[in-house]
């Protein structure tokens, strides 16, 4: 169940070279994307219209991709301005290209409609590119469909025993439960778990003598990217005090490469006047030893789902059919839309 209409990363700004070429598959389609000798990026089908080879196995020419099969030389357009051994080439012989855009470090692809293309829908990852917080950047291949990850972030009560002895720490967690409410184009989840042990991810990279306040902050938005304030401070000091505390803001999203595996792009930015590239290793060695966690468990999931019976919904639940349910309206709405647009010519033709 993919919304087509929308942005999906494909990459982080870094992977994409200067020179060369880059290839990843969103939504089942192979897509190349590189960057033009201007500094402009392109995004096209990793598919020559010919015989169907890789154009990534080809090479660049200038702000043109050769096929390395035949020889097919296509523009940043995708058109073909070079065939080898053909006098005239047919007005046919082009490939798809897509709607790309780099945002905060992140590079977008539109995978839908190229009329309906909205830079207002892209979402506000600002902490990837802004000088007061520091990270480093993270990615993650899942072997699941990206709803299963989805439902995983949406529903923190698994940090307390996915996460025991990394995000986790305590099982209160578990028992807190969130406030979910609207946001545009999404649901924004609140939980607060007061006076509990710092979790072991944060001893990892500051000292504590006391019990702290946690909270989670989120917004989780479509097609499924979630950011979110989260940290604490030692308990009884004040709201917003948070000297001896943690202070942290995240960007994830996932991005279906086909209906059973995901990309999985991810940070967890802390403020730059921490000046400690210790302590950036640190959290980003953290996250990566939890997302192995949650990795590994949902995979088990996945091979152990038996489609003949279903999931036993449960209070806990309440973030992700929310999120599911709007997706689903989503996706219902670009199926009417599209139905409309297909049956318009005949309307027309049935008024003569």
């Amino acid at each position: 169940m993919w919304i087509r209409n929308c942005w999906y990363v494909i990459a982080w700004d870094h992977e994409i070279p200067a020179e060369g070429m880059f290839t990843r598959r969103v939504l089942g389609e192979p897509i190349l994307v590189y960057r033009t000798e201007g500094g402009g990026l392109v995004a096209m089908q990793d598919r020559c219209c010919h015989r169907h080879a890789p154009l990534s196995r080809g090479r660049r020419e200038g702000d043109c991709v050769r096929c390395g099969y035949h020889g097919l030389k296509f523009d940043a357009r995708g058109i073909c301005i070079e065939a080898p051994g053909l006098a005239s080439i047919p007005a046919k012989t082009r490939v798809p290209t897509y709607p790309v855009v780099s945002h905060n470090k992140w590079v977008f692809v539109w995978m839908g409609d190229p009329a309906l293309v909205d830079r207002a829908l892209l979402p506000d990852n600002f902490s990837c590119d802004h000088p007061d917080w520091a990270y480093k950047p993270g990615y993650v291949h899942y072997d699941t469909p990206y709803l299963l990850v989805c439902d995983n972030l949406l529903d923190f009560s698994h940090l307390s025993y996915v996460h025991e002895s990394t995000l986790g720490g305590s099982t209160a967690i578990a028992q807190a439960v969130p406030k979910i409410e609207p946001v545009p184009s999404g649901i924004r989840v609140t939980r607060h778990v007061p006076d509990v042990p710092p979790s072991p991810f944060w001893r990892s990279f500051q000292s504590f003598d006391s019990n702290v306040d946690r909270y989670f902050i989120y917004d989780f938005v479509l097609p499924g990217t979630l950011l979110m304030q989260s940290g604490g401070a030692p308990v009884g000091q004040p709201p917003g005090d948070l000297r001896g505390g943690v202070q942290l803001h995240s960007c994830q999203t996932l991005t279906p490469e086909t209906e059973t595996t995901t990309h999985y792009f991810f940070q967890q930015s802390h403020r730059s006047s921490i000046r400690d590239p210790a302590v950036t290793e640190a959290i980003y060695r953290g996250l990566v030893t939890a997302f192995e966690e949650d990795r590994e468990t949902i995979t088990a999931q996945h091979r152990n789902i038996d489609d003949r019976t279903p999931m036993l919904l449960l209070a806990m639940d309440q973030a992700l059919v929310r999120f599911r349910r709007l997706l689903q309206q989503e996706v219902e709405r670009e199926r009417a839309a599209t139905a409309a647009a297909s049956a318009a010519p005949a309307a027309i033709g049935t008024m003569d």
